[in-house]
């Protein structure tokens, strides 16, 4: 199933002599051109490139015939970024070509699809030492020519899987702290060391000295690297990195797995992965935006947000939160609802969010959440109540008891919670109760 907006393209991407074309889909005027200049780093870019647009071909749970081709890119203000998720989404990857990787101006802000073709990605394996790389994003005529000859038009849709991972990542990530930084020496032999192909084992790592340790169990300060072998992308950028850095939520002995960020930084570049929790799991299911979307104004929190939002390369919560005369937890929920469109994503390395240029549907949040319809109906219909830090939720013929654990957590007696004890996201039963006690608290004396 693929979301209703969709991306055309006059010509597919090329590479000829020392010119990048990167066809775009539009923006506030026909196919306009948001950046035009070179890429200073133009081997290691042009490796980086190849590295999210493989991410975007595969599928590392369950692989079979190859997967979309088409990675995402946005300009905003002294910075490209172009993501893409696997074909299993459960892998999440982003070049993010930084000002000093950048010799050219932003002229507008923009996001649209890349059109990584075979003959690119074969033009791109090509650049090789010092050979500079011209970055032009949006096309200047009607036709261009490939390797292979000459291309017209060509239509692709953005999969919904790739929405709901956006929203689901931006949430995961802001709970992120940098948890270890290794000199590229170290993570090379690091990454030499990992299980290859396709691993499927849950394993955990904690810093030692100057690298890291692998570990069966989770011990405070320890990252989840679920699926090993997912991080097979990282390996031809290591050569231009100078370091690796490893970013994870807190953990602590008997903690579920977690999701993960390893991130090569070259200084002019950074690329990045971002691991599901497990290999099986893709980002599309995890649920973490569930609680963000229950608030009764988070819809017009996120039309106010929206109508505040600059094409700076981060975005300020707080400075959003004094314009529009709401706290800061508010704004992180209405940031979540905008989310859901893909209009705006999370970068650990600068512990902000950023902004991307995509159309805005505030019924895509329910659309794509319908834990979130269920808890809803269950709240009209009547169906939750509270006695004390527990509460009864009846839902057709059976009946669950949701209870408040002492850190503010939420248990439930459904199947749901019982097969995945709070890793997916609430229940809608958990959901609900979450959403009556909010109410309730908010109500006047």
């Amino acid at each position: 199933m693929n979301a209703v907006q969709t991306y055309r393209y006059l010509a597919p991407s090329t590479l000829t002599q020392r010119s990048l074309a990167l066809q775009t889909s539009g923006g506030p005027t026909p196919n306009p051109r948001f950046f035009t200049g070179f890429l200073t780093t133009g081997q290691a870019a042009a490796v980086g490139l190849l590295a999210v647009a493989e991410v975007a071909r595969t599928r590392y749970h369950r692989p079979v015939t190859p997967a979309s081709l088409d990675p995402v890119v946005t300009g905003s203000r002294d910075r490209l970024r172009f993501e893409s998720f696997s074909g299993c989404c459960g892998v999440y990857a982003r070049l993010d070509a930084l000002p000093e990787g950048l010799d050219g101006d932003v002229a507008e802000h923009g996001t649209t699809n890349v059109d990584v073709n075979n003959p690119l990605r074969e033009a791109l394996a090509r650049v090789s030492g010092l050979d500079p790389l011209h970055l032009s994003v949006g096309p200047d005529d009607l036709t261009v020519s490939t390797l292979d000859g000459a291309v017209v038009e060509k239509k692709v849709p953005l999969p919904v899987r790739w929405l709901r991972g956006f929203a689901e990542v931006q949430v995961l990530a802001a709970r992120f702290e940098p948890r270890a930084e290794l000199p590229a020496t170290e993570a090379a032999a690091f990454l030499r060391r990992l299980p290859r192909g396709g691993d499927r084992s849950v394993l955990w790592v904690v810093p030692a000295g100057r690298s890291l340790r692998l570990t069966a169990r989770p011990v405070a300060g320890a990252v989840c690297l679920a699926g090993a072998g997912r991080l097979v992308a990282l390996q031809p950028m290591l050569r231009f990195a100078k370091t690796l850095r490893v970013y994870g939520p807190t953990v602590a002995p008997g903690s579920g797995p977690a999701p993960s960020v390893w991130e090569l930084d070259t200084g002019a570049l950074r690329l990045s992965l971002t691991l599901s929790p497990e290999p099986y799991r893709g980002f599309s299911g995890e649920g973490a935006v569930l609680a963000a979307l229950a608030g009764d104004d988070v819809v017009d929190d996120a039309n106010l947000i929206s109508a505040l939002l600059s094409w700076d390369p981060t975005i300020d919560t707080d400075r959003l939160a004094e314009q529009a005369g709401i706290d800061a937890d508010r704004v992180r929920g209405a940031l979540a609802q905008l989310g859901t469109a893909g209009r705006v994503g999370y970068d650990v390395a600068d512990a902000a969010y950023f902004h991307r240029v995509m159309p805005y549907d505030a019924g895509r949040a329910e659309r794509d959440n319908p834990r979130l319809v269920g808890a809803r109906a269950l709240l009209d219909a009547g169906a939750v109540q509270r006695d004390g830090t527990a509460a009864t939720v009846r839902s057709g013929d059976q009946v669950y008891r949701v209870r408040q654990l002492a850190d503010g957590g939420l248990t439930c007696t459904c199947p749901w919670w019982a097969k995945h004890r709070g890793q997916r996201g609430p229940c809608r039963h958990a959901l609900a109760t979450r959403m009556l006690i909010t109410e309730q608290v908010e109500e006047p004396a």
